[in-house]
């Protein structure tokens, strides 16, 4: 049995549920979810049309209603495997839900109390048979000045404005408490609330960390308070970037590890870290809020990369360093990558033939993953990337070099997409005799030109031989590919695109644009490489497309990367 979030049109009732009447009354769940969240999941099990509910067709119900409102979620649900007892699930989930506070503040407390302990917020959801959501929700609380929680407590407060709360600054929440206090002004609860939080209309002249003699806008004065407001979004965010960027180089500077830049308006979750000193890998957080407001959280690492390191220094093997960060590219980008190298390093392969006919000789003595022998199928994982191969200059080099060796040998290649059968078709495209008869027929130089090819075809995507010959041969890839589409869309990692943005558009830019979104970064990347903005190096080419490739941060986690740290000694 696992817990899996599931899209409500996904989930129908069990013909043979038990509940039959009063099924549809949830006015007494309403409330509750639309308050608390979804607390118990859905016990559910798989049919041919999704997944059918065994136990919790009310609260179904009730979140079919409030998705009505405008208010849905994926649903959390336990998904029965073959053998599962029905009763014996729902009789733990009762048994671990009763164990659960009713009251927000409550859980909170009680989670926080078992974050104390030592346990992590998977954990927590694991013994109260909870979501992972939940709990961070719940645990966001402690974000949360006194003075709102006591009057959440006393019935002051409603729950979703407790919960809006929970994402302002320190400062944010006396303001707004003092307007909660107040018998002359309003204080905004709910879509109002949000909207005083991130409008970023109003942003104090207080908050900027650069001089503000260096802005260019106006700044208004509010005649019934005490500060001023610049009254350019836009102009403010370009100067606190740039001051967030240079924050960032001196904590780098003064010895930090790790400085991490959160996006405006990204929560920061304290309950999740723990304060870690310099020397024992402690990272420095930055985060600002929509108005502005710069915080530092100096010194922190997650519970989970403490406890990782001291399990492993209890069991003898000292010091370590904590666990791997998450890889600088996706798996997709990995793909992406994989495929337009490996299609410059065959196409100039095959320029080569001494060189191919000596690995033809190498993979004959010590074998290769294709040398049944079989062609790579090129194969990408989603027809983006299919389609950005396509537009690749060397698919085109390679494909008339086929037509030509297809010609040589007499082969009619309308039903083929290789020389050599690629890996999982079923039969063998070629006679043998009457192949080998061709190539009697043939000159050295054409047969020597169809065995290059014939290598070229095999070499084996991803590996650490399209590295070991993109850098022998020189293999430039700009003469075979240009930033496209697929590429920006398949890029996550923040840090690797500010350095990209930083590469194109320079230094200024990118230190501007530090804080932004990944979309709004790589939306800047583009103007600049098609002249939209002046000073672009239209020429640029990504590190990754380099022969050794290289990265832009520490996280590591690149294949081709590691394949050519593990070979590199051959070639030099």
């Amino acid at each position: 049995m696992e817990l899996q979030h599931i899209e409500l049109e996904n989930l129908k009732p069990a013909p043979l549920n038990v509940r039959k009447k009063r099924a549809k009354e949830t006015s007494d769940l309403v409330p509750s979810i639309r308050s608390l969240g979804l607390i118990q999941p859905l016990l559910v099990r798989k049919n041919c049309e999704g997944f059918e509910i065994v136990a919790g067709q009310r609260r179904y119900h009730a979140l079919e209603q409030l998705a009505e409102e405008g208010v849905k979620e994926p649903v959390p649900c336990l998904v029965m495997s073959e053998g599962d007892d029905v009763k014996a699930v729902e009789a733990s989930l009762a048994e671990n839900i009763a164990r659960l506070p009713m009251d927000e503040i409550d859980q909170y407390r009680a989670f926080a109390q078992l974050i104390k302990q030592g346990l992590s917020s998977d954990d927590i959801a694991s013994q109260f048979g909870v979501t992972k959501k939940l709990v961070t929700q719940r645990l966001a609380i402690a974000n949360l000045i006194s003075p709102i929680l006591t009057a959440y407590s006393k019935g002051d407060i409603e729950p979703e404005t407790l919960r809006i709360l929970t994402m302002a600054t320190k400062k944010q929440q006396k303001a707004w408490l003092d307007l909660l206090r107040s018998d002359e002004y309003y204080a905004p609860e709910g879509y109002q609330l949000k909207s005083w939080l991130f409008g970023g209309a109003n942003i104090p002249v207080s908050n900027a960390l650069f001089d503000v003699s260096t802005y260019e806008g106006g700044i208004v004065t509010d005649l019934f308070g005490e500060d001023s407001y610049f009254d350019d979004a836009s102009k403010f965010w370009t100067l606190q970037n740039q001051a967030i960027a240079k924050a960032k180089e001196n904590y780098l500077a003064d010895g930090w590890s790790e400085v991490i830049v959160l996006e405006i308006g990204e929560y920061f979750p304290a309950y999740d870290y723990l304060d870690t000193a310099k020397k024992d890998g402690g990272k420095v957080y930055i985060s600002a809020s929509h108005d502005g407001e710069v915080s530092f959280y100096e010194g922190q690492l997650s519970r989970q990369a403490v406890h990782a390191k001291a399990k492993k220094g209890k069991d003898g093997e000292g010091d370590t360093n904590q666990p791997p960060a998450k890889p600088e590219i996706t798996q997709a980008m990995q793909n992406y990558l994989d495929l337009h190298r490996h299609s410059a390093v065959r196409s100039q392969l095959l320029r080569h033939t001494g060189v191919a006919l000596r690995l033809a000789v190498a993979q004959i003595i010590a074998g290769s993953s294709l040398w049944t022998v079989q062609a790579d199928p090129q194969k990408a994982t989603s027809d983006k990337i299919a389609d950005s191969l396509q537009d690749n200059k060397a698919e085109e080099l390679f494909a008339e070099e086929r037509k030509q060796i297809f010609s040589l040998l007499g082969i009619d290649g309308n039903d083929q997409n290789s020389l050599v059968p690629a890996k999982g078709d079923w039969e063998q495209p070629h006679d043998l005799h009457a192949l080998f008869g061709t190539l009697l027929s043939l000159s050295e130089d054409d047969v020597a030109r169809i065995l290059t090819f014939a290598v070229a075809e095999t070499l084996p995507c991803g590996s650490a031989m399209v590295e070991a010959l993109g850098h022998m041969l020189c293999v430039d890839m700009a003469n075979q590919w240009q930033p496209d589409d697929a590429f920006f869309d398949l890029m996550r990692d923040k840090q690797a695109i500010n350095a990209m943005l930083k590469e194109v558009a320079g230094k200024a830019t990118a230190d501007a644009h530090i804080a932004s979104t990944a979309k709004v970064q790589k939306q800047v990347i583009g103007q600049a490489l098609n002249g939209e903005r002046k000073g672009g190096k239209k020429d640029w080419q990504a590190r990754y497309m380099a022969f050794p490739m290289k990265g832009y941060t520490k996280n590591g986690g690149i294949t081709a990367m590691d394949n050519w740290k593990a070979i590199k000694k051959h070639y030099n």
